[in-house]
């Protein structure tokens, strides 16, 4: 089991307080809190050190560092090419350039729909939408998400957004589909939608946040008669260097969390986020008001907290 840790404002820790309030655990002395996800154990102290342990922790620890620095100073975004040596890396002008930027939400969480978004953002208007705040979506909150959503709309910031259902993600899910091409799919969605509404633009090209390897996401689109679009580029935490990843990143969860909303509106109570034991304890819940065949309109049925809901009935 891996083992790092970091030293965080008070600031940041707030923030991941919010952000893993549906994960958290008992808490050892002298902790804000621990919580658990797929990646790692995270404890938080109130000295500001934050302990990541488990398989994956560099890349729990990435969500937090990646907007930070040592001392803890605001991280600017990237402009400048990432390390990468392959024909999917953008040119080195891209992100001050006009350009597009793909990402998606939900699918780390049990309730609620796979959502994506791809946002079209001109060069005059980067610095505008640093200045407003847009970063990567998991680094904010729900509140601070449907602001910044609001902002988007009110600068008519030009997007596509769209949803896998929990019915059609299960149907397609049981007929042999990986959550991986169902990514693939949907950000594919988004960005022939986008580039259908937009017409002929002077853009450098397309953006998406990488979740699998380049040859991978062709694939998984040629196997649905699609064609990637020229000028498309990949990385990993690419809303860290893209102004318009990290625009549709807020979009996607936008849009997440307003399909949440319907299921709490539909079920009579606030649906929970992530994929926690508080979860497992809500499935119960749920199953007990509204039978099991509620589940997969509202859920996705194949994660393994359906199982475990088991012991709380």
């Amino acid at each position: 089991m891996g083992q790092i840790s970091h030293t965080f404002t008070k600031e940041i820790i707030d923030k991941m307080t919010y952000f893993y309030e549906d994960n958290t655990e008992k808490s050892p002395q002298g902790a804000i809190f621990r919580a658990r996800t797929d990646n790692a154990i995270i404890t938080a102290y109130h000295s500001g050190k934050v302990l990541f342990q488990g398989k994956n922790p560099t890349e729990e620890a990435g969500i937090w560092t990646t907007f930070t620095n040592e001392t803890n100073e605001q991280v600017t975004f990237k402009e400048t090419q990432p390390q990468m040596n392959n024909p999917y890396s953008p040119p080195a002008n891209f992100f001050t350039s006009s350009h597009i930027g793909s990402d998606e939400s939900g699918t780390g969480d049990y309730f609620g729909p796979v959502t994506a978004a791809a946002v079209y953002v001109e060069t005059s208007q980067i610095d505008a939408l640093k200045k407003l705040g847009i970063q990567d979506s998991k680094a904010i909150n729900d509140e601070t998400i449907i602001k910044l959503a609001t902002k988007l709309a009110e600068m008519k910031i030009p997007y596509s957004s769209m949803v896998i259902p929990n019915e059609k993600y299960n149907e397609i899910q049981q007929n042999g589909w990986t959550q991986g091409k169902m990514k693939a799919m949907i950000h594919q969605g988004v960005i022939e939608s986008l580039l259908n509404k937009l017409g002929p633009v002077n853009s450098e090209g397309i953006l998406i946040d990488q979740f699998c390897q380049p040859p991978v996401f062709i694939n998984h689109i040629q196997g649905e008669g699609k064609t990637l679009a020229p000028n498309t580029y990949f990385i990993t935490k690419a809303e860290t260097h893209s102004i318009a990843v990290a625009a549709a990143s807020v979009l996607a969860r936008y849009r997440f969390i307003t399909e949440m909303d319907k299921i709490s509106d539909m079920v009579g109570m606030p649906i929970l986020k992530g994929a926690s034991n508080k979860v497992d304890q809500q499935i119960a819940q749920i199953i007990q008001a509204h039978g099991r065949e509620m589940l997969p309109k509202i859920a996705k049925v194949h994660f393994a907290n359906t199982e475990k809901a088991e012991k709380y009935l």
